[in-house]
């Protein structure tokens, strides 16, 4: 059971590893001084839950394991997340919905882990639910900020939800993993978020003055390893550090 909660770990760890990467891109690049701290602070956020899941992974490794070579060591085909993480910072208005689409799957998430038989992934839901609270008020505002603002925000905004909407299905793709940790009480039971997932969701859109695209799922495999172009990128400079100078520490 210990290498199952394992991958699970890695799961739950990674949709917040390559989106709070993504965030970090933006540092100093956001459009005021008070929303690039904002987004800053997310990606440090979701650095700060990677940590504590990869921490508790490299325990049950039983290898010489840390959250550094967890994090920065493993192969494209070993990360675990969904590709709507992956997604380029193209504009300010895939930003926040790409932030939106994960944050109205990541809260009741947090909400439902805290539950879980597993006391270590309760606790790290428990410490995780404020944080993810911000994170969803903050990318929903904007939303509808964006969406109720001038024609051309609209219209971005607007070709940035029509982008990313076939990505989201994936959060709700149960793998045998899912299935197995969902019947041990572990993990979420994903059939349940989903309808939570999508009354909010489409209620911000709505208000958000936009029109909710017609569903076009992409055949997407995150969770098997599966990715787009865009994560191997990714790693090429999210783990140049430690590649180029093993086992450097700070």
């Amino acid at each position: 059971m210990e290498n199952k909660i394992y991958d699970y770990l890695l799961t739950l760890g990674d949709n917040s590893l390559i989106l709070g990467h993504r965030l970090s891109e933006l540092c100093g690049h956001g459009p005021s001084l008070e929303t690039d701290i904002a987004l800053t602070n997310i990606s440090l956020d979701l650095y700060g839950q990677v940590r504590n899941y990869f921490q508790y992974a490299a325990e049950l490794s039983g290898e010489d394991a840390s959250e550094d070579s967890i994090a920065f060591l493993r192969t494209e085909r070993e990360y675990k997340n969904s590709w709507l993480v992956e997604q380029p910072n193209d504009d300010f208005a895939h930003v926040i919905c790409r932030q939106f689409l994960f944050d109205s799957f990541h809260m009741p998430l947090m909400k439902q882990l805290c539950g879980s038989k597993d006391e270590r992934i309760a606790a790290i839901a428990e410490k995780s639910i404020k944080e993810s609270r911000y994170h969803e008020r903050f990318s929903s505002e904007w939303m509808k900020r964006l969406g109720g603002g001038t024609e051309v925000s609209n219209q971005k905004l607007q070709a940035a939800l029509n982008h990313l909407h076939p990505f989201i299905n994936e959060f709700f793709q149960e793998t045998p993993l899912d299935k197995e940790m969902k019947e041990n009480g572990i993990g979420a039971d994903l059939a349940a978020l989903k309808e939570i997932y999508f009354t909010n969701v489409n209620t911000i859109i709505k208000e958000a003055e936009l029109t909710i695209p017609e569903p076009n799922w992409r055949q997407t495999d995150g969770k098997l390893g599966f990715h787009s172009e865009h994560l191997g990128f990714i790693l090429a400079e999210l783990q140049y550090m430690q590649r180029a100078y093993p086992n450097s520490d700070w």
